[in-house]
Formats: structure tokens, C-alpha cells, sequence
């Protein structure tokens, strides 16, 4: 939603010491508390919605007149691009999401945050004497009742262009020393939100890529090569069919779109059933169901759900036309021991899935098409199962010198 441009060389304000002159008397020490508090406390708080409730808060203490406050924040997510927060007395805290796309692009471009990232300057906008074709906001601010509206530019050290905006309904509207007080702690409000969009921009980073528990892993320090952590969990390994020849005359972006949709039918299917997706290899995903206390059993259960689940939706994504041509999955289901590990060399590691039973899981999926066979079950998955099982014989796995039991699910009775 917002742009990223060249670090400003002067954010909100001078922040040399020179802020503090036009502060009013006997205000400087409630000031400072203020922003002892935002980098101290305000660091710390869990919700960025608390940061914004409570600095509009404590400016109210201070005698400036907060009616209304919101933030307009650039981040770095796959589904969306922008968070705004909105806060007011009445209403306390909401959040939008700004999504990717040319809608949200648009709407930035038309609002008073374009304006002052351009100008690196402070809006100041007199509600009584304003335009409302300026802005779209001036109207509804407007028949809100407020009467003075103020958007100031946030830039951070990394070259992201947010910014933040007061409104009040003071018939005097913001008095110079309410915005003198505004420019004394907005050098450190932005320097705060800057800290905690960092810490946030890495969670959500590491949590994309490499999924919810090893990102958790990371961040606690597991980044040394060589460390290994092993989870008792069933193992799914599905993939897609034919990809090779399916997408052979595709263009790269008709590729990946093939396999987006193809991974909205697994991933929705493997989630509700508490799964993580550890892995997307090419057209394949690895995701394991962890077992939980002394219900070993719930982990198998879960994951054939969510298997099944799986299949269906890719069903119904071909009967109402989501693929060019239809799309078929091999899924397999075993249950063991997955292993987490940094492999790499120097610098450059990778927090990667290794162990014998997924290789297993993965050279079960093999025998889905030569089995013809869309879900396929190992005898150690079956074991933790209540539910009836076919057994189709043993098999000679790659790589494993024993033979393995092969089971698909029991068919379902047809309804009489």
C-alpha cells in the first residue's frame, strides 16, 4: 500500500533538542514521562493497538485535545500490504487490512499520506474551512463532528513511508502548543513503531517460509549447522500428478498459478486439522500432525482427515473448472519420526525436514499412480488407526531394503 522511498533526513520533526523549545511550561517533564513510557512500556505491549490506544491516551492527560487517532503502516506480508489502525475514545481500537492490488494502491495515492510522504512535510487541515472533494476523508471527518485534522509522515530507517493522523472535535481545534507537544514525541513514537514492525516483519517472514514451529525454532536461537530436533507425528506427502507434462506449454506465471491452486485445495485441508505445511518441493508439500500428550491416535486420525479433505476439494476445484485441464493428486500416509535440521555451508543454512520416515512418506507417494491410487496409508500409519483399512500387499520401496505394508482407506458404504 505505501511506498518505499530514500530515508528521509528528517522524519517527524528535528529532534536535536530544538523540539523541546516550544513546549508548553511546565509540560517538559510530562512530555519526557511520555516518551520514557513509549520506550519502555510501549515497546513491550503485545498489541500495536494498545501502543496507539495508550499514546492517544496519555496525550489526552497532557491536554491534547485526541479524538481520534490512526496509523497507516507499510509491512511486508503475502496477502496484504498495508495495516491501518484506528482509535478513538468510544470506539477504543479497530484494524484494517489493505490487500495487495490496484484498488489499495489507488486509494494511497488519493490520500493525505501520499501528500505529506511527498512533501515530508505535516498536514494541517482545518476542518472548518476545507474542501471536501481534497480528500475523501475530509467529509466523513466532517460529519463526525471533528474540526481539525492533522497527518503526519513516518519514515523509517529502512526507507518505509507510513504515517499517523489526530482529529479532534475542540471547537478550537489543535492549539500550537497541543501540535508543539505532537512534534516533542513523534521522533520516538516513530523510532518505537520502527522497533516492534521489525521484530513483527521477521516473525511473520520466518513463519511464511519456513512455517509455524521451525520459524518459532529460529527465532529462539536453533540456527547453529547441525542441530536436530525430532517430532513422534504422522507424515503427509502429497503431490501433484503429471505436472511435467501438464504445465510443458505453460508460461512460468500460468506455472504458478497452476500450482497456487493446486496448494488452496491441500493447504486450507491440512490446516484445519492442525497440520503444518514444513515444505513445498516443486509440486509436492511435506506436512507433518504432531502428536499431542497421550492421544497417539489423534495425529493419524487428523491427517487422513485432512487427506481426504484434500481430495475433495481438488474434485470439486476440476468439476467446476479451476484447471485448464484436470489436476490429480498422490497423497501418502505414514507415521514416525520427523527431523528438523540446519544443513548448509558458512552463512547460508537451510532449516529443512530430514530422516528416514520422511523419505519413507516420500517414496510411498511413488506408488500412488502405480497403484492407481489417490491416498495411500504405510502399516506404521495404520497401526494408529480405528478406522477400517484395505491392505494392498507389500511393497519394495527405493532405497529401503524391507518390504512395506500398503494400506488405502476402507470404502465408504453406499447409502441404502
Amino acid at each position: 500500500m505505501l511506498d518505499f522511498g530514500p530515508p528521509h533526513p528528517s522524519p517527524t520533526a528535528e529532534a536535536d533538542g530544538s523540539e523541546a523549545n516550544d513546549v508548553p511550561f511546565g509540560s517538559l517533564q510530562k512530555c519526557v514521562a511520555l516518551r520514557d513510557w513509549l520506550l519502555s512500556e510501549g515497546a513491550r505491549l503485545p498489541q500495536a493497538d494498545d501502543l496507539l490506544a495508550g499514546m492517544s491516551e496519555r496525550l489526552i492527560a497532557l491536554g491534547v485535545p485526541v479524538d481520534r487517532a490512526s496509523t497507516a503502516i507499510d509491512t511486508l506480508h503475502s496477502e496484504y500490504s498495508g495495516v491501518g489502525r484506528f482509535w478513538t475514545p468510544e470506539s477504543g481500537s479497530t484494524v484494517r487490512l489493505f490487500p495487495h492490488g490496484e484498488a489499495s494502491d489507488k486509494a494511497y495515492h488519493e490520500s493525505p499520506f501520499f501528500t505529506v510522504h511527498e512533501t515530508g512535510e505535516w498536514l494541517m487541515v482545518d476542518l472548518n474551512d476545507s474542501d471536501d472533494l481534497q480528500y475523501s476523508i475530509i467529509g466523513d471527518l466532517k460529519a463526525g463532528g471533528y474540526t481539525h485534522y492533522i497527518v503526519a509522515p513516518l519514515f523509517f530507517t529502512n526507507g518505509s513511508r507510513n504515517g499517523i493522523t489526530f482529529a479532534t472535535r475542540s471547537p478550537d481545534g489543535f492549539r500550537d502548543e497541543d501540535i508543539a507537544i505532537l512534534r516533542f514525541v513523534m521522533p520516538t513514537l516513530a523510532a518505537v513503531m520502527e522497533m516492534r514492525i521489525v521484530n513483527k516483519t521477521l516473525d511473520q517472514v520466518l513463519r511464511i517460509y519456513v512455517g509455524d514451529e521451525p520459524h518459532r525454532a529460529i527465532l529462539s536461537g536453533d540456527i547453529r549447522r547441525g542441530q536436530v530436533k525430532r517430532i513422534r507425528s504422522a507424515i503427509l506427502f502429497a503431490d501433484m500428478r503429471d505436472y511435467t507434462q501438464i504445465s510443458a506449454n505453460m508460461t512460468p506465471e500460468e506455472a504458478v498459478d497452476l500450482l497456487n491452486i493446486f496448494f488452496d485445495c491441500l493447504v486450507p485441508a491440512v490446516e484445519r486439522e492442525g497440520g503444518e505445511v514444513l515444505k513445498y518441493l516443486g509440486d509436492g508439500l511435506l506436512a507433518i500432525f504432531r502428536e499431542r500428550g497421550d492421544d497417539l491416535g489423534g495425529a493419524a486420525k487428523g491427517a487422513l482427515i485432512a487427506a481426504r479433505s484434500a481430495l475433495s476439494a481438488l474434485d470439486e476445484a476440476n468439476s467446476i473448472g479451476r484447471f485448464a485441464q484436470p489436476v490429480v493428486a498422490g497423497i501418502a500416509l505414514h507415521h514416525g519420526e520427523a527431523a528438523y535440521g540446519n544443513v548448509g555451508s558458512g552463512a547460508r543454512l537451510d532449516f529443512t525436514v530430514i530422516g528416514r520416515d520422511v523419505n519413507l512418506a516420500s517414496r510411498l507417494a511413488r506408488l500412488n499412480k502405480v497403484l492407481g491410487e489417490p491416498l495411500l496409508m504405510s502399516k506404521p500409519f495404520v497401526d494408529f488407526l480405528w478406522d477400517e483399512s484395505e491392505s494392498l500387499g507389500e511393497h519394495d520401496l527405493d532405497g529401503f531394503a524391507e518390504p512395506l505394508g500398503v494400506y488405502r482407506p476402507g470404502r465408504t458404504p453406499a447409502a441404502l
